[in-house]
């Protein structure tokens, strides 16, 4: 029986790795279109994340939400009721940062260091409140740092709080500038007020931190 040549040897293990080579073939080609698949979604998230920068960069920015903001529930309802912007708070803590934007990420404009301080409140941005003090500065604070408690602040010059709502009523003790009061109630033209022992009445005219129009029941 004669001998197979190298030529036919070579020949035999082409035609039988053929099928193999096919196969691996296919193989690379399906592992290149899964690939490519699987790429897409990526593009597509990429494209969105690009439409959102373009977009954040043509509208105001919503806050970051960051581990050192306060989480309590909300101060603008009370009952399912809409609290009225703009209306009078006061500040809660002893120091608060007002920043410039409704945000920890904004920087801080200035520091208010006056707890019980009367504050309006003019914007509202989810858990953020644009306050506005005496001077006219605004800013922005977290809503954990207000409270509902009111008070005023004596303006103008020295102003005597009366033993009734009448000018011409007993004067019960007599107050400078930026002094601090809570409030206890208003009536048309006058507020009732106290300061540490001493109570009475005093103009509206005389104070900020109460609207002319708003009525406050005792």
């Amino acid at each position: 029986m004669a001998k197979p040549t190298f030529t036919a040897l070579l020949t035999c293990l082409l035609l039988a790795g053929a099928p193999a080579m096919a196969g691996e073939a296919k193989n690379a080609a399906k592992a290149s279109e899964k690939a490519a698949a699987s790429v897409k979604p990526v593009k597509k998230a990429m494209s969105e994340v690009i439409a959102d920068v373009m977009k954040d960069d043509a509208e105001p920015a919503a806050p970051v939400k960051s581990a050192d903001e306060p989480t309590d529930p909300a101060d603008n309802q009370t009952g399912g009721v809409q609290l009225p912007v703009p209306r009078f708070v006061t500040l809660g803590p002893d120091e608060v940062n007002v920043r410039t934007g409704p945000g920890t990420r904004y920087p801080i404009k200035f520091v208010i260091r006056k707890g019980g301080l009367p504050v309006e409140i003019t914007r509202e941005f989810q858990v953020w409140r644009e306050i506005r003090d005496i001077d006219g500065d605004k800013g922005w604070v977290h809503k954990a740092m207000l409270s509902g408690r009111r008070a005023i602040i004596v303006k103008g010059q020295v102003r005597s709080i009366l033993k009734k709502p009448d000018d011409a009523a007993q004067p019960v003790v007599r107050l400078e500038p930026g002094v601090i009061a809570d409030l206890e109630g208003c009536r048309e033209k006058w507020c009732s007020v106290k300061i540490a022992t001493y109570d009475g009445w005093i103009r509206k005219t005389d104070i900020w931190g109460v609207y002319d129009a708003e009525t406050i029941k005792e």
